[in-house]
Formats: C-alpha cells, structure tokens, sequence
C-alpha cells in the first residue's frame, strides 16, 4: 500500500472534535455547513441518520460536543444545540429509511419509554425486530416528558419526535407497571425472546435530618411532575428552600418561582466553580432571583408549632478528598439559618429494584447486577440500559446507551456475542497548533435570544425563543470545518512550496527533510491552495468543492438549450451570509444560472474557462465583501478571487476572446438585493 493511501484511510477513520464528543457522534460539521449554505433539509436530514431525538435534542441537550470545539482554542464555539433547534424547525426531513443488511427476527419488550429505552426501540425496530415499548406513565418520553419543565421542553417538542419513532412499527403500551400488571417471565412466556430494561432513576431521595417528618418537605421528581402535569400552585407565596447542587435542583428552583413562590433560595454543599449543574442552568437561575446559598450543608429543619421556619446549614469547607471521591468536610461550629416555608430535597435521584426482584439478581445496594461490556443482566435475554445502570446523566447519555443496549439484543437474537470492547474506536483530531490559533479570526458568538427574566419567570412558556434564519446562518458559519478541508497526495506533491506561500494559517509546513506536509488536522477549508498547486496535489476530504465543480457543467447545458436570444450567463457566488438566505437559494431567473460555492476562494480559473468552453456567453463571479469585514473566517479571498478571475481572462485575450466574458464582483449581506442589477450589467455588456 502506498503513502498516499496509508494517509487516505488515516484521515478516513477520524472524526471532528464535536462528532467524537456526542454520544450519538452526530455529524455536526456537515449539518452547521449545511445551515451556513442554507440548505435546512440536508441540515435535518443530517441530525435525524443519528439521533431518534432530534426535536428533543434541539431543545434541552447537554451539547458535549460544544465542550470539545476546537473554536473553544480560539474565542467560544458555535452554538450547536441552538443550531439543531434551528434545523428541526425549518428543515423538513424524514427519517432515513434502515441501511441494507441482515433482519433481525424476534420480539422484543422494552421497559421504559424514556430517552435510552426510546432509542433501543427505534434502533431494533429498523433492523427488523418487533417492538413493543411498555411504560407505567399515560405517556411516552421518561423523564424529559415528565419531569423537565414546560420552559425548557415543550411537550409538542417530545409528541413530535415520539410520532417518528412510532412510525418505524413499534408498539406502545402505556399505563403497564412491571411487577404489577407484567412480569419478566410472562412478557417471556408471551413470546419476547427479548426484553430491554430501561426504567430510569425515578426515586428522588431525601436526607434523615431532625425535623424532615412532618408537613412542608417536597421531594424534587414528584414536586415537578405535580406542576408540569397537574398544574401544582403553592398557596400563600412561601418562602421555598431548595437543597442541592445539579440540573435537577435548578429545575425545581425556578419551578418554584414560577409555581407561585415568593422567594426561592439554594443551598448546596459545593462552592460556585464545583456545583454539578450546567453553568448556562445556574446563571439563568440567578438571572431569574434564585438566591444561591453555596458551601452550606443541611443539618436541620426547623420549626414553630409544627410548620418549617427555615433550615438550619452547617459550613462546607470541601466536599471531596484528595483522590476526587466525594466526602464532604464540614465546620460543625459555623451554622447560619436559611429561612422558609417549604423545603424541597433536589440530591440526586435512585432506581427501584423492586418491579424486577426475584426476577434478576439484585446487589446489597439494590442495584441490578450487570455486565456492562455486554449490556446484560443475570438473566439471559434481559438487558439493560440508561440510568438506572448508568447513574444520572445526560438525555444524550443515556440514548447513546440505548443504543448499545440494542445492538447487544441484535446480537442476541441473531446468536452473535456482543462486547462493547470490540467497538471500532475513532481517533480525535488533536488541538490546534497555536500558530494556527493566532490566524483564525475571531467572530462573536450568536447567543440564543430569550425572553427576559422579569416576563418568563411569570409563566412556563418557552424560555429560548430560537434563532432567525439570518442568525443561524451566521452562528453556523463560524464552524471551523474541521477535518473537511486540504489533503495531500504524496505521489504528485513536487515540493515546490506554493501552498506554504498562499496559505494564511501557517498550514503547511516544511518537514526536516525539506519536504512540504500538509497538515490536514490544522487545515482551517479556505481552499485557496487547491488551485495554486500545480500539479493539483491537493483535495479536499469533504465533497462540496467537488459538488459545486460538477454543477457548472449541468447548470451551463441546461441554460444554453433554452437560449432566448438574450446573453446566457453562469453566475459563481458564495454560498454564505446572504448568499444563504431563502430568497436567494430559490431565485430564479431566465438565462441566468447560478452555482454557489462553498466561498469563491476553492474557485479554479479552468472552472471558469470551462463554462466559457461549453458554450456560456458570460461568467459573473460574485464575492463576498464580508470576508473584508471579519463577518467570515476565511482570510485573503478576495485578493484571491480577483487574481484567478484576472487569470482566466488574460487566457481568454490571449485566445483572442473578449475578457470581458468573464467579470469579478462583490456584495456584502445589506448588498444582496442588487445581485440582479450586477446579472443584467453584464448582460448589457455581452450583447
């Protein structure tokens, strides 16, 4: 095997940063790119290869790719969560259909139509199993139905998405409790050769202080439940206290607020920095009054005649030890008071073994015993899944473990042994060089518009209001694309030098051997090497560069047979900012066609000769001003640009045609109405 294809099959098996960091390994690069080209139904058709969950995921994910963004290098990363938001509200899209391969057959039962069990599900019943989802609530969706408020999740966002997994022939029965209404054995006896565990963490827990018997305590699951459900209110205006630290804790926190209390304040073991919630929930919390009580533990609850008064908190002065464990130190001798009406305990959630015991082996802990290399149970054909086996996490967390759930079912039903050691493992792209970094030009961040703190906190509409088209295009734009761009091929690279001289990131480089390598994990997809080299040793890995050289050809024949006398012009224009908006993606005008690249600096001169070759009257290359403007990341495209443009007509006077066949201009995003204008001045000029 040669160099060159050793380097083609390394680059094949790696994954962007954000890819590798989603538990789903969506392919979040080519869906940004597909919003920043405004193509929103590529963008959806995208999310949903992956993710059963898209509009779920849109709205209240953990998005750890955002985490691992090498933009974070740079200045923040795109908001990938919003961006999805964006696409399963304006892309229209379908779930693929199942890729070709070997059915599965049997029945299969699945406990539980929470996020892991819902993905199971979906993912079985596309390899050809049957299906049938049992949860002991009305309705499917876990704990993101049930317990995430209304102003993070609205309940269409879950109905949507459980429509489409329904759509795959699953069968869902609701209202059934196993250890009640069904047994292991009798789904067993029943047929399923099969059955998925998937019940999720439903016991909220509590802490045996002096005075917690009595009216007045509230356990966070059932409290949010009661209020997105039935519409709970306290009575009164309390004063609500709310202990514990995570996401849970600031749901029930700003609940609370919402329900009717008059103040709500947080107590919780852990300093700011350490406190286990997502920073984008405490901020908002505190945007919203939340009083934060940090580094103060519950020691007692206090009351008059019977009703709570307030809690009394001893200080924290570490909540783990030097091995990261956690085992809280506190100050016996500082105590300070908090005071309230109601407290509600928000630490952290349990399973309940009981609906399986007997049935499969239970540990001393209550926990069941599983093997999480195969995903199974004691019991043969039974496994397990999510949080009840995993411990509290994320939506995403516990879908990507549904889906090894389902894969070791697969496996089972068609009698291959399953071990997730056996996983092909995708390597990580590494950091960006600081070289690099130092390049890249810096864009503000898209936040996510919402509605203010004063009006949200007076209802459980959503709080996200979402992007408008012309910001989701701009926040999906500042994806670095990585791993799409510049590949080197070895066998023709001469060495020459050129793309070390046009490249504006310091990319290439010049090994000890006195060599050029092109560093495609660095590679920032300008494209303006892949013309200047002249032996045309450079590609791109991803295809769009290619996608738009083959749409000269048809768009210029397709034109040319319908010629009406007037002047048949090829317009080249960036796909980006305003060239990406709907009005523009869908214009269309007689003996104008139009092909947009992904920026015009991948442009080659022969591209333009080519139209001219297949018999165009014309060729109009529209740039983007805003690349000057530090609206896009790309750097020195217009010098660019208007070289190659300036080549290819200096080409055609030397053939002794009109240069004037071929013209460069550009228009920034307030500009783009006058496109039509700059189409019929060079028609003008061609007559």
């Amino acid at each position: 095997m040669t160099h060159r294809n050793n380097q083609d099959l390394a680059l094949k098996n790696i994954h962007p940063p954000c890819q590798s960091a989603c538990p789903l390994h969506q392919g979040v690069r080519d869906y940004l790119l597909a919003i920043a080209t405004g193509n929103f139904d590529m963008a959806l058709a995208i999310i949903k290869e992956t993710n059963p969950l898209p509009f779920v995921c849109g709205t209240i994910c953990a998005h750890h790719c955002e985490e691992e963004c090498r933009r974070n290098d740079v200045d923040k990363p795109p908001s990938i969560r919003g961006l999805k938001r964006f696409a399963v509200e304006h892309g229209k899209a379908k779930v693929p259909p199942p890729v070709d391969g070997p059915k599965v057959r049997g029945k299969v039962a699945i406990i539980g139509a929470g996020p892991a069990g819902l993905t199971a599900a979906f993912d079985l019943a596309r390899l050809g199993a049957e299906v049938t989802v049992y949860d002991r609530e009305k309705m499917a969706g876990g704990a993101v139905r049930h317990y995430i408020p209304l102003y993070r999740l609205p309940d269409e966002a879950v109905d949507q998405d459980i429509s489409e997994i329904a759509e795959q022939g699953i069968t869902f029965k609701y209202g059934i409790e196993l250890g009640k209404d069904i047994t292991i054995e009798q789904l067993e006896k029943e047929g399923c050769q099969a059955v998925l565990l998937a019940m999720g963490l439903p016991v909220s827990r509590g802490l045996n202080i002096p005075g917690v018997e009595g009216d007045g305590i509230l356990y966070a699951l059932p409290f949010l439940q009661d209020v997105k459900r039935s519409g709970f209110k306290f009575t009164g205006n309390p004063n609500v206290i709310v202990i514990g630290g995570g996401n849970v804790a600031m749901d029930v926190a700003r609940s609370s607020l919402r329900a009717g209390a008059a103040k709500v304040k947080l107590s919780c073991l852990e300093c700011d920095e350490e406190m286990p919630a997502f920073r984008w929930e405490i901020e908002e919390a505190k945007e919203e009054g939340i009083e934060f009580n940090n580094s103060w533990g519950p020691h007692a609850i206090i009351r008059e005649n019977g009703k709570i008064t307030g809690l009394e908190v001893v200080e924290c002065t570490c909540v783990f030890d030097d091995q990261g464990r956690f085992n809280p130190k506190m100050k016996d001798d500082h105590k300070e008071m908090i005071s309230g009406d109601i407290v509600i305990f928000a630490i952290g959630q349990g399973g309940d073994p009981e609906p399986v015991r007997g049935e499969i082996e239970i540990d001393d802990r209550g926990n069941v015993v599983f093997n999480s290399q195969k995903m199974t149970t004691s019991r043969a054909g039974v496994f397990s899944c999510g949080e009840m086996v995993t411990g509290p996490g994320s939506a995403v967390q516990a879908m990507a473990n549904g889906r090894l759930a389902a894969q070791a079912a697969a496996g089972y039903l068609q009698g291959v042994p399953f071990d997730c050691a056996s996983l092909e493992e995708v390597a990580v792209l590494d950091k960006l060089d600081a070289k690099v970094v130092e390049e890249v030009v810096h864009i503000e961040r898209n936040a996510i518009p919402m509605i203010s703190p004063e009006e949200r906190v007076r209802h459980f509409k959503q709080a996200e209001l979402g992007y408008d088209i012309e910001t989701a295009i701009c926040e999906a734009r500042r994806c670095l694309t990585c791993a799409a761009g510049a590949q080197q091929d070895e066998d023709l690279c001469v060495h020459c030098l050129t793309c070390v001289r046009v490249c504006p990131y310091n990319v290439p480089v010049i090994t000890e051997e006195g060599k050029v390598s092109i560093r495609n994990e660095q590679c920032q997809a300008c494209g303006l090497c892949l013309s200047m080299c002249p032996v045309y040793a450079i590609k791109f890995r991803a295809p769009y560069v290619e996608e738009a050289v083959n749409a000269i050809g048809p768009a210029v024949q397709k034109l040319v047979d319908k010629r009406n006398g007037k002047p048949a012009i090829l317009a080249i224009t960036c796909s980006y900012g305003a060239f990406a908006l709907p009005d523009f993606v869908r214009k269309e005008q007689n003996n104008v066609a139009v092909v947009r690249y992904p920026c015009v600096g991948k442009l080659d001169s022969v591209h333009l000769l080519k139209a001219i070759e297949l018999g165009i009257d014309g060729v109009v290359v529209v740039g983007c001003r805003d690349s000057e403007r530090g609206n896009c990341q790309y750097k020195d495209i217009s010098y660019w640009a208007e070289k190659r443009v300036g080549h290819a007509c200096d080409m055609l006077e030397t053939l002794g045609m009109n240069r004037e066949s071929i013209t460069y201009t550009e228009l920034d995003g307030d500009e783009i109405d006058k496109f039509d204008q700059v189409i019929a001045e060079a028609a003008e000029k061609l007559k």
